[in-house]
């Protein structure tokens, strides 16, 4: 996958060794397309941004991210051999200060920081479409404690799946479609 736009333009981020890692079904890439759609709705927060890669994958969203612009990108991924591939791309491309790499699941994560007072400007996720994960970490962000006062939250997630309009305080701001993904904003109210 390569980097769309930004400093990073056309530089190689991930490769095959992250799908070859994944059992199957376990890790699908976000797609080019719905990566450029991501970015064309953050604009310009995302320039000096904190953001938060829920489940990194092969990290492309992320180094997006950095690639555009971001202050600080936390890579936050459950599989070890992942995280390491990440790690590489981060040094490969010189962005380590900028990038901050965590193996761990999204959940424990989201806790951590929340206990630490860290906020967010941007906050990514992108679960297994088949698991219960969307809503479950959803309603840990529900609180608004990691967002930012003027954050957003961006969930990818398949087309069949609605997500309510409001969760805690959290509100739906828009769906945006693209085939079989969904991209759904939230922000604090």
């Amino acid at each position: 996958m390569r980097i769309s736009a930004g400093n990073l333009k056309g530089r190689k981020v991930s490769s095959v060794k992250a799908l070859r890692f994944a059992k199957e079904g376990e890790l699908r890439p976000t797609s080019s397309k719905v990566r450029e759609a991501v970015f064309n709705i953050l604009r310009e927060k995302i320039r000096g941004a904190v953001f938060i890669d829920l489940y990194a994958g092969t990290g492309a969203v992320g180094f997006e991210a950095i690639s555009r612009g971001a202050g600080k990108v936390f890579f936050v991924e459950s599989d070890k051999k992942r995280v390491e591939l990440i790690r590489k791309a981060a040094a490969d491309c010189g962005c380590g200060s900028t990038a901050d790499i965590l193996k761990s699941t999204a959940l424990d994560f989201v806790r951590e920081a929340t206990d630490e007072g860290l906020k967010g400007d941007v906050i990514f996720l992108d679960p297994p479409y088949h698991s219960t994960e969307l809503d479950d970490v959803l309603s840990l962000l529900s609180d608004g404690e990691l967002l930012g006062e003027e954050g957003i939250i961006i969930a990818e997630h398949f087309s069949r799946k609605k997500l309510p309009d409001e969760i805690g305080k959290l509100r739906k701001k828009k769906d945006y479609k693209y085939g079989d993904t969904v991209l759904t904003l939230f922000r604090k109210e």
